[in-house]
C-alpha cells in the first residue's frame, strides 16, 4: 500500500514537473512564434529593419550617446551644467522638424524612390558626425554640438521613415498593425536596456569619443536598409507637383490646428513638457562629483539608466492592461500630479536622506530613476493614443508627426529653462548649494499643469474629437501608397512563394 501511494506521489510530481517546463518552454518559444509569425507575413526583412532603425540605431545607439554625450561635454569639453542643459536642447531640435522629414519621405522622391535615398541620407549624417566627433582631437564645441546635432538628425529621418514604411504594411495588413507597433516599441526598450547596461563600461574603458567611433556601427546599418528595402522605382515623377502638395498638406493642418477641439489638448501637451523643468545635467554633475555627491563611476552611471527602460516597460504594461479605456483628463490628472510628487525623491536625494534611513545611494537612485520613467512613460502613452485622435483623413502621418514634434519643442523649452534655471542659482560643476533650490522650483511648476488639465478632452479612446467639417487632402492622401514595403531578403528562400 505505502509503494503504491510513493509510486503515485512520484507520478504526480513527474506530471507537475513536466507541466512546469512546458510552461517554461511555453514562455520561451511565444515571442519567437510571434517574431516569425510577422516576419512570415510581412517579410522577415521587414522585421530586420524595424530592429535596426528602433533596436540598435535608436535603443542601444541613443543610450550609448546619451551617456556618452554626457561625459563628453563634462569631462572633453568641460562645460558648465547649464550650458551642457542648453546644448542637450540644440541636439533635439530635429526632432521638432519631424513634419518636415515625413512630408519630404512622402511628397518629394529622388530618383524615383520615396524611403531608400532617406535611409541612405540618414545613415550618413549619422557616420560623418561620429567620425568628426570621435577622430578631431581639439574639436571646437561648436562644431562639436553641430556634428551631435546632425548624428541626431540622422536618427529622426530614420524613424520617421521606417514609421511611414510601418504606416503602410499596417494599412495592408490592419489586423497586424496593433503587433508591430508591439514589436517597435519592444526592440527599442530591449535596445535602450542593453546600451544602458554596457554605456559605462564603454566610456570607461574607450571614453566619450570611443563610444563615438563605436557608433557609426548602428548608423552604417542604416545604408544596409536602404540597400536592401524594395521599393517600385516611380517613373516620370513629376516634381512640379510637390508644391501643390506641400502647400495642400500645409493648408489642411493649419485648418486642423484652428479647431478647439484640436488646439486645445495641443496647448497642454507643450505645457506639461514645457513646465516640467529638465534640471537632469545639474543631477548628473551632483552625483557624479567626489566631494558633493555620491562620486558614482561610468560603469554605475550606465547600470542606473539602464533601470529607465524596465520603468518604461512596466508602465505600457500596466496601461495596457488597466489604464487604456480611462478618460485622457482622468489619466492625465493623477499622473501629473503623480509626476510632481516623484520629483521630491531627487529632494530627498541631494538632502542625503536616504543614508538617514540606511537606504545607500545607488538603491535609492536606482528607485528615483525606475519611478521617474514609468511615471514619465504613462503620461506620453494617453498623450500618444490622444494625438492619434486628433489626426484628420488624408494627413493622418505628418499630423501626427506635427503633434510629436509640439511635446518635442515643450521639452525643448523644459531643457533650455531648465539651464536658465541652473545658471540663475549658480549651480556649476563643482558648486552644488542650490541644487536644493532647483528640485523644489522644478517640482512646483510640474504641478502647474493641473491648472490647465480642463484643456484636455473629457473622452476615453473610443471616443471621437474631430468635428465633420475638418478638412481632408485627396493630394495628401494620394501621397499615402497603398504598396507594402519590404526589404528584399539576402538569400532566396521557401518563403518567398507565399
Amino acid at each position: 500500500m505505502g509503494e503504491e501511494m510513493n509510486l503515485k506521489a512520484s507520478g504526480e510530481a513527474k506530471e507537475e514537473n513536466e507541466s512546469q517546463k512546458g510552461r517554461c518552454c511555453e514562455c520561451f518559444w511565444t515571442p519567437i512564434d510571434w517574431i516569425k509569425m510577422l516576419a512570415t507575413e510581412m517579410h522577415w526583412t521587414f522585421v530586420f529593419g524595424v530592429v535596426v532603425v528602433y533596436g540598435i540605431s535608436q535603443g542601444l545607439g541613443g543610450a550609448l550617446v546619451r551617456v556618452g554625450t554626457e561625459y563628453y561635454m563634462k569631462d572633453v569639453q568641460k562645460v558648465q551644467p547649464s550650458e551642457s542643459q542648453v546644448y542637450s536642447g540644440i541636439t533635439s531640435i530635429p526632432w521638432i522638424v519631424k513634419p518636415l522629414w515625413g512630408l519630404l519621405t512622402d511628397v518629394l522622391p529622388i530618383y524615383g524612390y520615396r524611403r531608400r535615398p532617406y535611409f541612405f541620407l540618414a545613415g550618413f549624417l549619422g557616420v560623418t558626425s561620429m567620425l568628426v566627433l570621435s577622430l578631431h582631437q581639439n574639436l571646437h564645441l561648436v562644431l562639436a554640438v553641430l556634428s551631435l546635432t546632425a548624428g541626431s538628425a540622422g536618427i529622426a529621418i530614420a524613424d520617421v521613415t521606417i514609421d511611414a514604411c510601418v504606416a503602410q504594411n499596417s494599412s495592408s495588413h490592419p489586423s497586424l498593425a496593433s503587433d508591430m507597433q508591439s514589436l517597435c516599441s519592444l526592440c527599442a526598450a530591449i535596445g535602450a536596456l542593453v546600451g544602458y547596461s554596457i554605456s559605462g563600461i564603454f566610456v570607461h574603458l574607450i571614453g566619450p569619443k570611443g563610444v563615438y567611433g563605436l557608433m557609426t556601427i548602428p548608423y552604417g546599418l542604416l545604408f544596409l536598409v536602404g540597400i536592401l528595402l524594395n521599393e517600385p522605382q516611380i517613373p516620370d515623377f513629376n516634381y512640379k507637383q510637390v508644391n501643390l502638395k506641400f502647400l495642400d498638406a500645409g493648408k489642411a493642418m493649419w485648418t486642423t490646428l484652428k479647431f478647439p477641439h484640436v488646439w486645445r489638448p495641443c496647448l497642454y501637451m507643450y505645457l506639461s513638457f514645457a513646465l516640467s523643468l529638465n534640471i537632469h545635467e545639474g543631477l548628473f554633475y551632483w552625483y557624479t562629483d567626489s566631494k558633493a555627491g555620491p562620486a558614482f563611476s561610468q560603469e554605475t552611471v550606465g547600470y542606473i539608466l539602464s533601470v529607465g527602460p524596465v520603468g518604461s516597460l512596466l508602465a505600457a504594461i500596466l496601461y495596457q492592461n488597466s489604464l487604456k479605456d480611462y478618460p485622457f483628463r482622468d489619466i492625465l490628472f493623477w499622473v501629473q500630479l503623480l509626476s510632481g510628487l516623484s520629483g521630491m525623491l531627487d529632494l530627498m536625494l541631494v538632502f542625503r536622506l536616504n543614508l538617514a534611513f540606511g537606504i545607500p545611494d545607488f538603491v535609492a537612485i536606482v528607485i528615483d530613476e525606475g519611478v521617474s520613467r514609468m511615471v514619465g512613460q504613462m503620461k506620453w502613452m494617453p498623450l500618444l493614443v490622444l494625438s492619434s485622435r486628433l489626426c484628420p483623413p488624408g494627413i493622418e502621418g505628418t499630423f501626427f508627426a506635427l503633434l510629436m514634434s509640439i511635446d518635442n519643442a515643450g521639452s525643448l523649452s523644459s531643457s533650455w529653462l531648465g539651464g536658465l534655471l541652473l545658471h540663475l542659482l549658480k549651480i556649476t560643476r563643482t558648486q552644488f548649494d542650490n541644487l536644493w533650490l532647483a528640485i523644489i522650483i522644478r517640482n512646483i511648476l510640474r504641478f502647474t499643469p493641473l491648472f490647465v488639465i480642463f484643456l484636455v478632452p473629457r473622452g476615453d479612446p473610443h471616443s471621437s474629437f474631430l468635428p465633420a467639417e475638418v478638412p481632408s487632402t485627396e493630394e495628401a492622401s494620394k501621397a499615402q501608397e497603398p504598396e507594402n514595403i519590404e526589404l528584399v531578403a539576402l538569400v532566396n528562400s521557401a518563403d518567398d512563394g507565399r
